[in-house]
């Protein structure tokens, strides 16, 4: 008999392409699939670009703070509880996982509601505000942090690790050379600043520049709209907007990296064993998950840890070469995680989930 599961999860890059990674293998294991996004989310092209049947339903964002919205969104919420029930009831899956986002919400209660079984995932440290909703409706709850299990019930926290993209860890160094013309007798440095790039981290980059091509290559991943034209043809200093298909390649071909903290770029980075410079997303900017992860990150040894506050040319300098010089000791640091395959560990959940229903 077929196995049917729903995934949900929408809003940012980060609640969609964990679920895109666990596509292969849910298709392995004989899952029917579907995805129930918002109407017109990111994620609704992210998933039919990859070929999954997706629903929209509707989807109200929940807030800490004053906003006309408040007084509106409720209404969005239980419209889109309605509309989930409704598709849940037609297609009868076996299981919901949820990465998260406003518009998992209404999918996990109802699927609660009708005796589904929910798998969630919290990429963070601290649950954020959907998933601190969806808690107490769910079977088992994913994480990547040893100290998130403290914040949830023990009885449902599995620790998983990020499903990363298989793709991803099947990267070629010699690939990457050809991608980049870098001579090979010197290491090279990878810049990522997230889905959409950070002002911040390029402007710092930028600024050191000069010192870093004396040591490294330099790869920037500098998001949409951040090239710097005046720089462009500077020897073994290549720059992107975005990269697709070669990602692999460059991430194979990076000797060390420096990256935001977001959870999936970070569990990545782990799954990788890339040394690394972690410059998380500031407090005043964000709800501070960034720093809790890089915190965690560097407790366990995995990462240099530079907040943005404390960014400058001399401290970004001093932290690339500290990290240079120490690089086996946070790859022996990382090697000894064993956060890796989250997608393997994810799966075997799932199976056992169904199979106990």
């Amino acid at each position: 008999m077929t196995k049917k599961i729903v995934l949900t999860g929408g809003g940012t890059a980060g609640h969609v392409t964990p679920n895109i990674a666990l596509l292969p293998s849910l298709k392995e294991h004989g899952y029917e699939i579907l995805y129930i996004g918002s109407y017109e989310g990111m994620e609704k092209k992210l998933i039919e670009k990859a070929g999954i049947p997706y629903v929209g339903i509707s989807s109200g964002k929940l807030r800490r703070y004053l906003s006309a919205k408040n007084l509106t969104d409720p209404f969005r919420v239980v419209k889109g509880y309605r509309e989930a029930h409704k598709i849940l009831k037609e297609n009868r899956p076996d299981i919901v996982f949820s990465k998260g986002g406003f518009v998992s919400v209404p999918v996990v209660l109802a699927a609660h509601s009708m005796h589904i079984p929910v798998i969630i995932h919290e990429s963070d440290m601290t649950p954020g505000l959907a998933n601190k909703i969806c808690i107490h409706s769910a079977a088992r709850i994913c994480c990547n942090f040893p100290e998130t299990m403290k914040l949830i019930p023990r009885e449902k926290a599995v620790l998983t690790g990020s499903p990363i993209r298989a793709e991803l860890l099947s990267g070629s160094r010699e690939r990457g050379y050809e991608i980049t013309k870098f001579p090979k007798e010197k290491p090279v440095l990878l810049v990522i600043g997230g889905s959409l790039g950070s002002v911040t981290v390029n402007k710092s980059v930028r600024e050191c520049l000069s010192d870093l091509l004396k040591e490294f290559s330099v790869i920037h991943i500098c998001g949409k709209g951040n090239l710097d034209t005046s720089l462009a043809g500077t020897d073994r200093y290549l720059q992107y907007e975005f990269v697709a298909d070669d990602l692999k390649d460059l991430f194979a071909l990076s000797d060390l990296m420096i990256s935001r903290a977001g959870a999936n770029a970070i569990c990545e980075i782990l799954a990788l064993r890339k040394p690394n410079v972690l410059i998380p997303l500031s407090a005043s900017a964000s709800r501070g998950d960034q720093i809790l992860n890089a915190a965690s990150y560097e407790k366990q040894g995995f990462s240099y840890v530079l907040e943005e506050e404390q960014l400058t040319r001399e401290t970004l300098l001093d932290a690339v070469h500290s990290v240079y010089e120490d690089r086996e000791k946070y790859t022996a640091a990382m090697e000894k995680s064993d956060v890796r395959d989250g997608v393997a560990k994810i799966i075997s959940l799932i199976e056992e989930t169904v199979s106990n229903r």
